[in-house]
């Protein structure tokens, strides 16, 4: 395809398709539909459009056996119309371009607007002043082959290995590993056209692909409905999804408008919503408190010069007059500077890096600093069962041997000597030597498996019975094989048979439990001697053995083995004979155990008032046993378990849409997904995102690691992909890598998220109450005295104490296990709570108070002479220098203060875990006495004695003092605090969720990449998307149901009134006086019916389907957006 991106290439095939099928008699969009198909459906369709392959080789001008000609216009024309075997990478963001998004935030421009003004005032001069097997690179169709044997976990997630053939399964996928024999193909797609190619587009890959789509929009417009009703008669909804969908509703004009809008991340982060709405507010009460500063300095001065002392305005005093009116102009700038809190830019961007660097330890390999913050937040994850849970190795965990059940692996030496030999003998031999188990690639992990994951399993427990299969090997290397049965579908078992040295024979079985002790006779009992084994002791087995094994959820296999005499020689073609009156071995129980540490940090979750739900591949009874072993269901909870069709029958209307109403009685007591498709995880993650089942917004982490899970891995707000499992795809769509593919590192992951919102919460408790007594004292000083007491340098040292140093004791402070005690805040719990917002007041109380008792009596107090009203060019008082040293020590004890923010006690509670911290504080304080001592007139502060300085550290430690007369008053009997920072009213919220869906639509548009940079966006970019919204409003629902309705998943309207409780049982947040206002959070779920009574239903509903792929096609010409997320 050259430098084509997909988009070009979509509009010029779409232009030219005629032209194209009359050169290959098939267009590409054909073949994209053809390599949706699998198995047989595939054969049918490839008979009916073509006869055979070699109708399709013929249409493709090209030779099943020869391949292409190779003339160097052949293959470029191919090139032009197929594409090329080429996924764009992504490009990545310039510096200047990093930069100029870390200088949208709010604050920042404030501090620009006010640094530009200072930097004007500054020239006025005043008189004398920073995987095993072959890989395959691309779609195609199995033309011949032998014994081909696909591993299509990667696309899939399925473990098992495919067996390929003409008739029965002929579709070969990109992305995926030829694990056994050999085969020809016929390419059929590449590039961003092949399976693997298309999920990266939907992740965003191609980097220039979005601005091309842009300029393609019109042209879209005339294309949609020939695109949807040929998607009506392919079969594959597929076809229709990749389409691009930009415009397909609005006017052609709005583009550019709408692709601004759609620019960044669908959605703020929780953090950085909240706070960019404070920093809003604060920014917005600083402005008006210096305007009025200024206006009454101003009127003031104004007022007593040619008012009251009726003094005429003359031209030689005018250089005086402005230079007063710069003085005031400095005061209403220092008081802007200091209500603006600049410092938490920087607070968060310091406590993410620093939880960043820390969770790297953790074994989270963070990509999107904004995830850890949003992770603390989650209240679902949505887990895959094998590699994340598991370990994603079958392992044999129980065995019946020598009339023993052991649960777990026997001691080797209660095993007969005779047994042992038979045993290892029979697993060594009687499995591919192709199969093996090799050490592992790095220090500490787990043997690597390769091969066939149960053949595995066996060879592993051979190893776990402390012998080796090695030996046996090549003692009987496989050329000496002397027959093989290999398995198959309908012999469900695998034999091999070996010439002993006495001419002999021996035949090695093994397969499928039931099918295999049917055929056997006798058993080996506890002394390796072979015993009869009559029916009734089948059937007891079967009782007493393998039901309780089946029930933990494990595959049984039975191993067994039979001697034949030399002569004469058996007839090995009669294979009813030869596979009968075998002696057993063993029986096994083999599954995928789950890894040891995951119970546990499934409980933590439960604790913290996360939800787990496992959605996998693998069928419902194994899927079950785990989640209880995992302690995802407990028996006798009200809880669902569902296969994928059955998910898909509920969720869907008679049309086949998926509806938003339906989806909501489903998962807030789904817990296991079983038999699921990647489209299924996609609808489920999306569903119980956009519900408004509950007060809350759900915020939803999705673990995965195949290329299948991406779409999942993208929708959800936080994506986990597995750093040793995970394949590329499933990596580039996540946010947070587990570099050790273990779930309890995602418990890990939350207790970073919240410590992060808490430091902030933290910094910000500390912060406010310095703003609002700073902004206070310049206020009032300047109207009362003229003059501010806290003079400018001042103001920016404590500025410095108050925003660099106190963001860096605070947001440094380690998580520790009681995070987890509690439940996630959610989007509606404002960033300040009541709690804190006592202590901000209170606080703000005694200092006020002490800070204007210095002011007007401190030189009575002191006997020394008063500061105020002093002359323009002064020498700085010692009166204002001890307000301004008092005022710095009371912000130094009360950075302590600021440690709790739950209304807890005790301030000083692990304060010698975070050195950082201590350093700060004793740092800060050594600073000051030089600036008091040393600082003179630059500092404007004069040397004070040492009975001053007692005063001032005194008066800082009453700070303690009065920190637990706060702790003592009940937050709940002051009715009057309010909280700030909550991120959405209610009525504010249908714009920007309806701006939110807009985007949703275009999955290919959508930016790999969420913001890097930590600087929240500006308030300007909302403001551009409402307006964007409110264009587009009329033509957006025309032909979609009115938002009103709210049926369809897909409508664009969502509404957040969200509750926080799914079925878990209460968890009181530390700040139990919080809760008081919200009757909501006080309600228990229901009580859980029986266990049995529910999961019977289930299970009599799991053979009901759906044909989805017809019915995804089927929604109104009108909405296009119903097929795209029913197929991804």
């Amino acid at each position: 395809m050259g430098d084509m991106t997909n988009s070009d290439f979509y509009s010029k095939n779409q232009r030219n398709e005629a032209n194209h099928a009359g050169e290959f008699g098939c267009t590409l969009q054909e073949l994209r539909s053809l390599m949706e198909l699998r198995g047989t459906e595939a054969v049918v369709k490839i008979k009916e459009t073509y006869g055979e392959t070699e109708g399709l080789c013929r249409h493709l001008k090209t030779s099943p056996t020869e391949g292409l000609a190779g003339t160097a216009a052949d293959l470029e024309k191919r090139k032009l119309i197929f594409g090329k075997n080429f996924i764009p990478p992504k490009k990545p963001k310039t510096f200047i371009q990093l930069v100029w998004e870390a200088l949208q935030d709010v604050t920042l421009i404030i501090l620009e607007i006010a640094a530009i003004i200072s930097l004007g005032l500054s020239f006025y001069q005043p008189p004398g002043e920073g995987n095993e097997g072959d890989l395959l690179p691309a779609d195609g169709i199995f033309i011949q082959g032998n014994d081909l044997k696909i591993d299509e976990s990667s696309l899939t997630g399925e473990s098992d290995q495919v067996r390929k053939s003409v008739d029965k399964d002929p579709m070969l996928l990109s992305g995926t590993h030829v694990m056994e024999g050999s085969g020809r193909m016929l390419v059929t797609a590449v590039g961003v056209n092949s399976q693997t190619g298309i999920i990266f587009t939907l992740l965003g890959a191609g980097g220039e692909e979005e601005e091309k789509k842009d300029k393609k929009g019109k042209m879209q417009d005339g294309n949609m409905e020939n695109n949807q009703n040929k998607a009506k008669q392919q079969d594959g909804a597929a076809a229709m999804e990749m389409q691009p969908l930009k415009s397909a509703e609005g006017g052609e004009g709005d583009d550019k408008d709408k692709k601004k809008s759609n620019m960044h991340k669908k959605e703020k982060s929780v953090l950085q919503g909240k706070l960019t709405k404070l920093a809003v507010q604060i920014g917005k009460a600083g402005l008006v408190m210096s305007a009025i500063t200024v206006i009454i300095l101003v009127l003031y001065f104004a007022i007593d010069t040619f008012v009251v002392n009726k003094k005429q305005w003359l031209p030689e005093c005018t250089p005086v007059y402005v230079q007063y009116f710069v003085k005031f102009f400095i005061i209403g700038v220092t008081v802007l500077v200091v209500a603006v809190p600049e410092g938490l830019p920087l607070a968060v961007t310091i406590s993410l890096a620093y939880s960043v660097k820390k969770m790297m330890r953790d074994n989270n390999l963070v990509r999107h600093l904004d995830a850890c913050e949003t992770m603390g937040n989650a209240t679902a994850i949505c887990s895959d069962k094998t590699g994340t849970l598991t370990t994603n190795r079958m392992t044999v965990v129980q065995a019946y041997v020598g009339d023993v059940h052991y649960k777990e692996i026997p001691d080797p030496d209660s095993i007969p000597a005779k047994t042992m030999e038979l045993l290892v003998n029979a697993i060594a031999i009687n499995s591919a030597y192709t199969t093996k188990i090799l050490p592992p690639e790095k220090e500490g992990g787990l043997p690597r498996q390769v091969g066939n994951k149960t053949e595995c399993g066996l060879l592993g427990f051979v190893l776990d019975l402390k012998q080796d299969y090695e030996p046996v090997r090549s003692l009987i290397p496989e050329e000496k094989l002397y027959k093989v049965y290999t398995f198959n579908s309908v012999r469900k078992s695998m034999s091999t048979v070996i010439k002993m040295p006495d001419g002999s024979f021996r035949m090695y079985s093994k397969g499928a439990s039931e099918i295999v002790l049917k055929k056997c006779s006798r058993i080996l009992n506890a002394a390796g001697e072979p015993r009869i084994f009559r029916p009734r002791d089948r059937d007891e087995m079967v009782k007493k053995v393998i039901e309780p094994m089946a029930c933990d959820g494990l595959r049984t296999i039975c191993v067994a083995f039979r001697d034949f005499p030399s002569s004469p020689e058996p007839d090995w073609d009669n294979e009813n004979d030869i596979l009968s009156d075998l002696t057993c071995i063993c029986v096994v129980g083999i599954e995928d155990p789950v890894r040891p540490e995951v119970p546990e940090a499934i409980r933590k979750c439960q604790r913290a008032g996360i939800t787990v739900r496992m959605v996998t591949g693998d069928n419902i009874n194994t899927a079950r046993a785990i989640a209880i072993k995992c302690g995802i269901i407990h028996p006798g909870e009200d809880f669902l378990c569902l296969e994928g069709k059955e998910f898909n029958r509920r969720i869907r209307n008679e049309k086949g849409e998926i509806e938003q109403e339906r989806i909501d009685k489903i998962w807030p007591k789904l817990r296991v997904l079983a038999r699921s498709s990647p489209t299924d995880k996609h609808t489920l993650v999306k569903g119980i995102i956009d519900s408004t089942q509950v007060e809350q917004r759900q915020v939803v982490a999705v673990t995965g690691d195949g290329t299948n899970d991406g779409p999942a891995l993208k929708k959800a707000d936080v994506g986990f992909a597995m750093g040793i499992a995970g394949t590329d795809v499933a990596k580039e769509a996540s946010d947070i890598i587990l570099t050790d593919d273990n779930f309890s590192s995602i418990v890990k992951a939350v207790m970073w998220g919240r410590n992060v919102y808490d430091s902030i919460s933290k910094f910000l408790q500390f912060q406010l109450t310095v703003n609002i007594v700073a902004v206070i004292v310049a206020f009032t000083g300047a109207c009362i005295t003229q003059d501010s007491p806290l003079k400018a340098v001042q103001m920016l040292w404590v500025n410095l104490i108050m925003d660099t140093f106190a963001s860096l004791a605070l947001a440094t402070e380690p998580p520790t296990e009681a995070l987890l005690l509690r439940k996630p805040y959610g989007r509606n719990k404002p960033l300040i709570s009541r709690t804190m917002m006592k202590n901000i007041l209170g606080h703000a109380v005694y200092q006020l108070t002490l800070i204007f008792t210095l002011l007007f009596v401190g030189e009575k107090m002191f006997k020394i002479d008063s500061g105020r009203n002093a002359p323009l060019h002064s020498p700085p008082s010692e009166h204002y220098t001890i307000i301004f040293n008092t005022f710095v020590m009371m912000q130094l004890f009360n950075e302590i203060n600021a440690r709790k923010i739950h209304g807890e006690r005790n301030v000083f509670d692990g304060i010698f875990r975070n050195p950082i911290f201590c350093t700060i504080v004793l740092g800060t304080f050594a600073i000051q006495i030089v600036i008091v001592q040393f600082g003179g007139k630059p500092f404007s502060c004069s040397p004070l004695q040492l009975d001053q300085w007692m005063w001032c550290v005194f008066i800082g430690l009453g700070e303690l003092v009065w920190g637990q007369v706060i702790a003592t008053i009940p937050t709940s009997r002051l009715k009057f605090l309010k909280e700030a920072g909550r991120l959405t009213e209610k009525e504010e919220v249908p714009e920007e969720e309806l701006n939110e869906d807009v985007e949703e639509i275009d999955h290919a548009e959508r930016e790999l990449r969420r913001g890097q940079i930590l600087w929240f966006r500006g308030l300007n970019r909302i403001q551009t998307q409402i307006r964007v919204v409110k264009a587009f409003r009329s033509s957006l629902y025309e032909g979609l149901e009115k938002p009103e309705s709210r049926t369809s998943i897909h409508n664009f309207m969502t509404h957040p009134e969200f509750r926080i409780e799914d079925s878990q049982p209460h968890i009181p947040l530390i700040d139990d006086t919080d809760l008081e206002e919200d009757p909501a959070l006080k309600k228990n779920s229901s009580p859980p019916s029986s266990l049995n009574k529910n999961n019977s239903a289930i299970d009599s509903g799991i053979n009901l389907t759906t044909d989805t792929s017809k019915s995804a096609t089927s929604s109104s010409p009108g909405s296009p957006i119903h097929s795209l997320e029913t197929s991804l």
